[in-house]
């Protein structure tokens, strides 16, 4: 009986993972798998979680989802033109995108111009049902010009010194937390803070750099929190399963947790949910994840987390394998951005978290928050193509490349009939 081939069956699937995972293109071809199935489930999702919604403002069922499907088209635009840009390029964007980002976040201060929701005034009216949450793109000015920042330190070997690790970096991004606290948005700040500390640790940062960082940035947002009913009710909600009393302070919390009991191993069906006919707020937005819940089940949340996970291993992965300081510090920075919005996006509708009112990124509705995060997936897909292996693997499937190979191919097996048999 013939030997069983080496690595064959259950015992050998770790290392054929593993052999998978190390080939040049994984992490390319993760990332815009792992972005896209996000972003389409999502679609689907919104158009589900937000029919309620807009039947009861009088609009038509699929008024939310066509909003999103447009966002998502010009969002597809901007990762193709993000994936295909060079990376000097990218670059040269950094302190362009950073000026129009703060000029809007200014705007948005200024009365008549600027617009609340929800209690936070971070919204610029575009006319009609159009708006836009400057924030948003303040995340991705601050990874693009945070890491070109730093990499020009780098090259300059200027990085082991503290000061030139922390300024202007830390200033600057105090800037724009102040900016956007000015509105009232906690949730962006929080997001904001991770992505500097995500700068800080791709940098190098030594453990008591960081560490005096991440003390004063919770110290200063316990202040905040201290000081704002709101913000200490959110607080109190955590883990909750009862709305509560006058006023029901807990009511988005408890019945996120009712909506996602209620979903089961596969959930109740696409569209059947029940918690988003009025008893969740923010059903197709913050909350987006307890009506996925509801309708596909732990499997249906599962799968979306098998897919945030996929996506910021993916990150992890071009972050470590490039030699380029740049695009280190942006794929760190990028991967530290959806993976801390999706924990804490998820951890508040699971209960863990308190509600910080950021979306799921490339899932919860939105167009100000999708077409960042999209053009930023673009960066990873062009920083995945950089690689010196990926690079090698995507010449070879040029055009022609295909008729070579079979020109190749045809000449290799005429050389081996031509051989004695001895010789085979």
């Amino acid at each position: 009986m013939p030997a069983a081939p080496r690595g064959g069956g259950v015992r050998g699937l770790p290392a054929r993972l593993r052999r998978t995972w190390d080939r040049p293109l994984t992490a390319y071809y993760v990332i815009i798998g792992a972005g896209l199935l996000i972003t389409g489930l999502g679609l689907v999702m919104v158009y589900s979680a937000s029919m309620i919604t807009a039947l009861t403002y009088d609009l038509v069922p699929s008024y939310f989802f066509r909003k999103q499907f447009f966002a998502a088209v010009l969002g597809a635009g901007l990762l193709f033109a993000a994936s295909r840009m060079p990376v000097r390029l990218h670059r040269a964007l950094a302190y362009p995108i950073l000026v129009g980002a703060v000029f809007l976040m200014v705007l948005v201060q200024i009365p008549g111009i600027g617009h609340a929701v929800n209690g936070n005034q971070n919204w610029i009216s575009l006319g009609g049902p159009f708006q836009l949450q400057p924030s948003e793109f303040g995340k991705l000015a601050l990874i693009l010009w945070g890491a070109d920042l730093l990499a020009r330190k780098h090259d300059m070997k200027l990085l082991t010194q503290w000061k030139h690790m922390l300024v202007p970096l830390v200033p600057g991004t105090f800037m724009l937390l102040g900016l956007i606290m000015l509105g009232g948005d906690m949730g962006t700040s929080i997001i904001l803070a991770a992505i500097l500390f995500g700068l800080l640790w791709t940098a190098g940062a030594p453990t008591r750099l960081f560490a005096g960082v991440l003390v004063v940035a919770v110290s200063i947002g316990f202040l905040l929190i201290k000081t704002s009913d709101n913000r200490m009710r959110r607080f109190q909600c955590i883990g909750a399963t009862d709305p509560g009393g006058e006023g029901a302070p807990c009511l988005q919390a408890a019945h996120g947790i009712y909506a996602l009991a209620s979903g089961g191993w596969f959930g109740s069906g696409l569209g059947a949910s029940v918690e988003k006919w009025g008893q969740l707020p923010e059903a197709h937005t913050d909350f987006i994840f307890a009506v996925t819940g509801e309708e596909l089940g732990l499997a249906g949340t599962l799968s979306v987390l098998a897919l945030f996970a996929a996506l910021g291993y993916a990150g992890i992965r071009v972050a470590g394998r490039t030699e380029d300081p740049f695009v280190r510090f942006a794929a760190g920075g990028v991967t530290t951005w959806i993976t801390a919005q999706a924990v804490v996006n998820i951890g508040a509708v699971l209960g863990l978290l308190p509600i910080a009112g950021v979306p799921l990124p490339l899932f919860s509705y939105g167009g100000s928050a999708l077409l960042p995060t999209m053009f930023a997936v673009g960066l990873l897909i062009a920083f995945a193509r950089q690689e010196p292996a990926a690079k090698a693997a995507l010449a070879m499937r040029r055009p022609g490349w295909g008729k070579r190979a079979a020109v190749r191919w045809k000449s290799m097996r005429r050389r081996v009939k031509k051989r004695p048999s001895g010789e085979r």
